[in-house]
C-alpha cells in the first residue's frame, strides 16, 4: 500500500561538513555516553535489521493487511512490541533500522514518531543506526530534518554524512567499524565493516520516472572508504592478506535483486522488484571492491529472499512494521545476521570465520526460519583457487 501513494518528490540536496566523527575507534559520545562496536569475548558479534516500521502516530494508528479479527486491537504498538520481544530473544550487539522508519504521510509530529518508534532501542542501551528510506520525509521533518534528529538521540551511532566528505548526495552515508575482541591481536583492527548509504526517496530527473538511487558522489565516498579500511587490514601489526568483510545497508533495493528466482534463493519473492528504473552501477561498485559479502535492503515488504550474484549475498529483511502493506497471515519478521571469528592456534580470536543469517517471525513463539551461511572464510578461499584455474 505505501508504495501506491503518490510520491512527494524532494530537491536533492548537496551537503557541508557535518560535525560527527566516522572513526570507531575514537567512539562517538552519546548524551555523554560513548559506545563501541566490538566483537564480543565469545567471538560473536550479532546485528538485528529492522526494516520498514512505518510507524506514525501509535495506538491511534491502525494496522495494514491482518486479519479482521485482529484490526480492533492492532496499531503502530503491536510495531513497538515486537521490536521489543526482538532485542529481548536474541540479545543483539546492534541494531539496524533500515528506512520508512516512519511513514510520513500519516504521522502528525514527524520528530514525535521518530522518537517513538526507535524508543525501544534506546531504551535497550544497545548500539543503533538507521538510514531512510522513501516515506520518512513526508511529514512535518525534511529529509535532511530526519536525519538530524535521528542522529540526536540517545545510543545511536547514526550519522549525518561523512565529516570529511564536503559534497555528497542524501543524508545518512557513514560507516561504522566493528573492532576485534579486546585483548585479542585483532583488538586495534576492524574485524567487520558496516556501510551505511540513503538509496534516496524518488527520482527527480524528469526523464526518469520511479525511485531513487545511489549516486556518483556516494560511490565514490564508498569506493575510498572501503580502500582505506582494505588498507589499514592488510598493514601491520597482524597483516591480512585479504579485506575484512563488509556489510552494506540501504533501503530500496539494487536492479540486480531480480536476478533471483526460486532456485537460487532462500526465503520468498511475493512482489516485484521496486529498484530504481535506471541502474546506477552500484552492484558493479561493491564487486569491483572486492570486501562486500552482504547487501541487505527493506522496501518490499513481501520478499524476504537472500539470493548470492557474483560473490554478494542481497537481501531482503521482510517486512516489519504492522501499519505497512503486508499480506494477512503472513507473519511481519525481521533478520539476524551472526558474525563468528576463527579461533587462532593460541586459543584466541582472529579474523571472521562466517557470517550466518535467519529471520524471525512475530508468531507466538518468534519461529526461527531460512537459516543460512551467508559467507564463510574456508569457502571463499575455495571459490578463488577454482577461479585461478586450480584442479580441484
Amino acid at each position: 500500500m505505501a508504495k501506491k501513494n503518490t510520491p512527494r518528490i524532494s530537491p536533492s540536496h548537496f551537503l557541508g561538513v557535518v560535525v560527527f566523527s566516522l572513526c570507531f575507534f575514537v567512539p562517538k559520545s552519546v548524551l555523554g555516553v560513548k559506545k563501541e562496536l566490538r566483537f564480543r569475548k565469545n567471538g560473536e558479534f550479532k546485528i538485528l535489521q529492522v526494516a520498514d516500521m512505518h510507524f506514525a502516530d501509535g495506538k491511534t494508528t491502525s494496522c495494514l493487511d491482518v486479519f479482521p479479527n485482529q484490526m480492533p486491537t492492532c496499531s503502530d504498538l503491536n510495531t513497538t512490541a515486537f521490536v521489543e520481544r526482538m532485542i529481548q530473544a536474541e540479545k543483539p550487539d546492534f541494531i539496524v533500522f533500515t528506512g520508512d522508519n516512519i511513514f510520513g504521510f500519516d504521522a502528525t509530529d514527524a520528530a514525535k514518531s521518530l522518537s517513538a518508534a526507535f524508543q525501544p532501542a534506546i531504551a535497550s542501551n544497545i548500539p543503533w543506526a538507521a538510514i531512510l528510506g522513501n516515506h520518512d520525509q513526508e511529514s512535518t521533518l525534511s529529509r535532511e530534518g530526519v536525519m538530524k534528529h535521528i542522529v540526536g538521540l540517545k545510543n545511536t551511532l547514526s550519522q549525518v554524512n561523512p565529516a570529511e566528505v564536503h559534497i555528497i548526495d542524501g543524508f545518512g552515508n557513514y560507516n561504522l567499524e566493528i573492532g576485534g575482541v579486546k585483548g585479542s591481536r585483532f583488538e586495534n583492527k576492524s574485524a567487520l565493516n558496516l556501510y551505511f548509504l540513503d538509496s534516496g526517496d524518488y527520482s527527480t530527473v524528469p526523464a526518469i520516472p520511479g525511485y531513487g538511487w545511489i549516486k556518483p558522489s556516494q560511490q565514490l565516498w564508498f569506493q575510498r572508504t572501503s580502500a582505506k579500511l582494505r588498507r589499514a587490514y592488510m598493514r601491520q601489526p597482524e597483516a591480512q592478506k585479504g579485506p575484512a568483510p563488509g556489510l552494506v545497508y540501504f533501503h530500496i533495493p539494487l536492479p540486480e535483486f531480480a536476478s533471483f528466482d526460486s532456485s537460487n534463493f532462500t526465503g520468498v519473492r511475493q512482489e516485484g522488484i521496486s529498484s530504481a528504473s535506471v541502474n546506477s552501477g552500484f552492484f558493479t561498485t561493491m564487486v569491483e571492491a572486492g570486501d562486500v559479502k552482504g547487501v541487505f535492503t527493506g522496501h518490499d515488504h513481501l520478499n524476504d529472499f537472500c539470493g548470492e550474484l557474483t560473490g554478494i549475498q542481497l537481501c531482503y529483511a521482510g517486512g516489519f512494521g504492522y501499519h505497512a502493506y503486508g499480506k494477512a497471515g503472513w507473519s511481519r519478521r525481521a533478520r539476524v545476521v551472526l558474525a563468528s571469528l576463527e579461533k587462532t592456534e593460541q586459543g584466541g580470536w582472529g579474523a571472521v570465520k562466517s557470517i550466518k543469517t535467519w529471520k524471525r517471525l512475530d508468531d507466538e513463539h518468534l519461529t526461527t526460519v531460512d537459516g543460512q551461511v551467508l559467507w564463510s572464510k574456508s569457502h571463499a578461499g575455495v571459490r578463488r583457487k577454482k577461479q585461478v584455474g586450480s584442479p580441484e
